[in-house]
């Protein structure tokens, strides 16, 4: 059994995906709410709610064989004030440097180092927080290597993320898990270019991961969806109206080619605010009807909540995403314990880490590591 610290937890989404064959032996938030449903999930043994500056090394238990963090995406995202890494809250992933530091202290420092975090974190402060992101592993004594993953490789929606994973420098890494050069689609033209405007000192340890691609297709964001769902109700004819006013023309000729198709579409939309040549703001809504529903957002108001339209040749209806409609967007089983609260449950699935993404990680490179480890020992 392999051992694992989990921060930033949430609903404990990366701890899903790493499966059973994982043990947490600490997992830490300073959200209430998510650690509610992380304990109706999980149970609290493990589970330490607060903030993750006042914990030590010595809080932590036994010796983990990887941390893993899923820190605040809130300053590097798109939606974000473009605080980056100084923000407050994106920030916080200092704290959890400072805690890995003074497990090495202690000769506890796990052999691998996960981070996740949105793309945006590539690009942001001008590729600066990624360098400080980086260099925080190389300073820490570790080899590292980025990896972008679009969650529609796996599931019904799009939503690309940064992983960055690192090996202790005293890690045996077995044949066939680095490549001397990028791999497509994990390595974008956005990451190759941050990668080589590292300082040198920090490239040097920067490896290419190797990874599979899913060969099996994901299910379609039509067979996400619930039958029945009892927490997002069907608008009404004049409301899908005014949905459909907000729509561009060539939104509009999304909606009817839908139509025209002849059979049963399902598109995901999002209401958004658009910069006008004028200067003044206009709300708009924009729709894909390309079986992947948009990424999922926590939500800030209810502009940033995604909505579905379901066409039957001419007959459109809309509604809300259901809550149990964004766990299994985000690879939760059915079993999976959402909270009662609609808002309480968008959070924590619009704010988690997809399952099965997590659990590929694992077993095409996380685990494949730790074997090094074992032959390292030997």
């Amino acid at each position: 059994m392999l051992g694992f610290y989990e921060f930033f937890a949430g609903g404990g989404m990366a701890r899903a995906g790493l499966g059973p064959g994982w043990s947490c032996l600490f997992a830490n938030d300073f959200d209430e709410r998510k650690a509610s449903t992380y304990r109706d999930n999980y149970g609290g043994e493990a589970l330490r709610v607060g903030d993750i500056a006042a914990l030590t090394g010595a809080d932590l238990p036994g010796v983990a064989d990887l941390a893993w963090a899923s820190f605040p995406c809130q300053d590097l995202s798109l939606a974000g004030a473009g605080a980056g890494l100084a923000g407050a809250r994106s920030g916080t992933v200092f704290a959890f440097w400072r805690l890995m530091a003074d497990l090495a202290k202690h000769g506890r420092a796990p052999p691998l180092i996960a981070l996740e975090n949105v793309c945006g974190a590539i690009t942001s402060n001008g590729g600066q927080d990624f360098a400080a992101l980086c260099a925080a592993f190389a300073e820490a004594g570790y080899r590292f290597g980025p990896l972008v993953i679009d969650a529609a490789l796996f599931v019904a929606q799009s939503r690309p993320r940064l992983f960055l994973v690192g090996a202790r420098h005293d890690l045996l890494i077995p044949d066939g898990l680095t490549g001397s050069a990028p791999q497509a689609p994990f390595h974008t033209p956005a990451l190759l270019r941050a990668v080589e405007r590292l300082a040198p000192r920090v490239r040097e340890k920067a490896l290419w991961w190797r990874l599979a691609v899913p060969r099996q297709a994901p299910m379609t964001f039509a067979q996400a969806l619930e039958d029945a769902p009892v927490d997002a109700r069907w608008r009404t004819d004049g409301e899908t109206a005014r949905l459909i006013s907000l729509m561009s023309p060539v939104n509009v000729a999304k909606l009817d080619q839908a139509k025209a198709s002849g059979r049963r579409r399902v598109g995901a939309v999002y209401r958004r605010t658009r910069n006008l040549p004028d200067g003044a703001r206009q709300q708009r809504a924009e729709v894909r009807f390309d079986d992947l529903a948009g990424c999922l957002r926590t939500p800030g108001g209810g502009s940033s909540r995604q909505m579905i339209l379901v066409v039957d040749a001419d007959m459109v209806r809309s509604r809300l995403l259901s809550a149990r409609e964004t766990a299994r967007l985000m690879g939760l089983p059915d079993t999976y314990r959402l909270p009662r609260s609609y808002t309480d449950a968008y959070h924590i699935t619009g704010d988690g880490v997809v399952v099965p993404v997590v659990s590929h990680l694992a077993r095409g490179l996380l685990e494949p590591l730790l074997v090094g480890r074992a032959r390292a020992a030997a």
